[in-house]
């Protein structure tokens, strides 16, 4: 049953609630990063990776983590970090073409950006470089608890490996991908080119959607409440977060950038509901489930809205 909440709760100061978990979680906080340069030598193509380690040695449940248009690998820090203090093993992916080599060196950003959305190849990129990452994990990943997030032209990325059908055929990517069991998509992107039920009736694993009330796109021309659509309009088990105020880059965490790209007034949130989401779908931590099943009160803000369906 879908269950809705439109709360009025306080911000939530810790990322899951105390109760029984499947596993273990690391007694520490302590986590290590490393930057490196994986070559995809098929494709003479260049992957910069940012890996987040968390405390301890056996296998890590993984996530990849995909940047938005004009980001890079040191965006989305604050769900990295949450992840990898959490026991999670977070790949950060940085996507030539679609980075931010669109607005550095001068010119006129908005130009630059807008080229970069129209680029199908930088979008084909994104999903092969993707697909590169998860045929080389890194030695600490557990390959049967491997998930995907990513902000706006990452959520696309999301919902692509995850099984959203694109226009014209799948161009050979045999997508959905199956090591992928679970997704986070901040500031989801509406389908194009396609009626909903055949744009995602691909998808089958649970996803996590936010956004927020504000969530419009500039570029690409969406409108907030449009990026409800990939939620309400598929079938799948899953969650939608609305963050009350949160505008497109409030999840960014992109510092370089500056201004609103790198307010961390949600970030809290959108961390806190993800970490709690891969807990209950990839972990089997019944704790965590219970409180999405529950409305996830604790971890919203004031009037924010959150649905449940089918975890």
């Amino acid at each position: 049953m879908t269950r809705r909440r439109a709360l009025l709760a306080a911000p939530a100061l810790m990322l899951a609630p105390a109760g029984c978990s499947a596993e273990p979680r690391p007694t520490e906080a302590r986590i290590t990063e490393s930057r490196t340069i994986w070559r995809d030598a098929a494709r003479a193509r260049d992957i910069p990776v940012l890996i987040r380690e968390p405390a301890g040695t056996g296998p890590a449940p993984t996530i990849l983590i995909s940047h938005g248009l004009g980001g890079s690998r040191e965006g989305l820090a604050y769900l990295g970090r949450a992840l990898a203090e959490r026991g999670y093993l977070a790949v950060h992916l940085q996507h030539i073409g679609s980075d931010d080599s669109l607005w550095r060196g001068g010119g006129d950003r908005m130009i630059g950006l807008a080229a970069g959305a129209l680029n199908v190849q930088a979008a084909l990129d994104r999903l092969l470089d993707s697909q590169f990452a998860l045929n080389n994990l890194p030695d600490r990943a557990d390959p049967g608890r491997l998930a995907m997030a990513g902000h706006s032209f990452g959520a696309w990325t999301v919902q692509h490996m995850l099984g959203e059908r694109l226009p014209g055929g799948d161009r050979g990517l045999g997508l959905p991908d199956p090591r992928l069991k679970a997704g986070v998509a901040l500031s989801p992107i509406p389908a194009i080119g396609l009626p909903p039920r055949l744009a995602y009736g691909g998808f089958a694993v649970p996803m996590l959607h936010i956004t927020g009330t504000e969530d419009h796109g500039f570029i690409e021309g969406i409108r907030a409440p449009a990026r409800r659509a990939p939620f309400e309009e598929s079938r799948n088990p899953g969650a939608l977060a609305v963050l009350n105020g949160a505008a497109h880059a409030s999840f960014a965490d992109e510092a370089e950038a500056g201004g609103r790209w790198a307010d961390s007034t949600y970030h809290a949130r959108a961390a806190a509901l993800s970490v709690t989401f891969l807990d209950a779908v990839l972990r089997a931590d019944g704790a965590a489930r219970q409180l999405l099943r529950g409305g996830a009160a604790e971890l919203l803000g004031p009037g924010d809205e959150f649905i449940e369906r089918g975890l």
